[in-house]
């Protein structure tokens, strides 16, 4: 063995943070000042608030999807903040994360991205067909009389 992996063993033994291990994030577990972490009635208090909060948030979003807003990015917001105080949390957020990162490189790449901009005009070619042959068969009535 050489000395890095000693070092490195060493330091997992002690339940350290590794830097450069894993993806680089912080420690996981509670974020909340060491004053409130010091009394458990009141970390334990903390956590009710912080979740109550992230819920409202969560909720806020779950009720946003069907109507105008950002849905989804109000219940990652919402997420982020159980993060602040949850474990389960934060490992959600860095799946979500891990899987967006790679559906933007999957994206990024060149036969998918020249795959979906063929798609997308022969999607926009149907639609102006279509809208073409309404606006032939129908033609286009104006809901005012200019005419008159």
């Amino acid at each position: 063995m050489n000395a890095e992996s000693d070092e490195r063993d060493g330091a997992a033994a002690t339940g350290d943070v590794i830097p450069g291990a894993g993806e680089g994030d912080p420690a996981l577990g509670s974020r909340a000042p060491g004053f409130i972490k010091a009394s458990r009635a009141l970390h334990i208090s903390w956590q009710v608030g912080v979740f109550i909060v992230g819920l409202a948030v969560v909720v806020a979003g779950i009720i946003m999807l069907p109507l105008p807003g950002p849905g989804w990015l109000v219940i990652f917001g919402g997420m982020a903040i159980w993060a602040t105080e949850f474990v389960w949390a934060q490992l959600v957020l860095r799946w979500t994360r891990r899987k967006v990162t790679e559906a933007a490189q999957r994206a990024l790449d060149p036969k998918v991205r020249r795959r979906n901009i063929i798609l997308t005009v022969i999607g926009l070619v149907i639609i102006a067909v279509l809208v073409g042959i309404y606006v032939w068969k129908f033609g286009i009535v104006m809901p005012w009389k200019i005419h008159e």
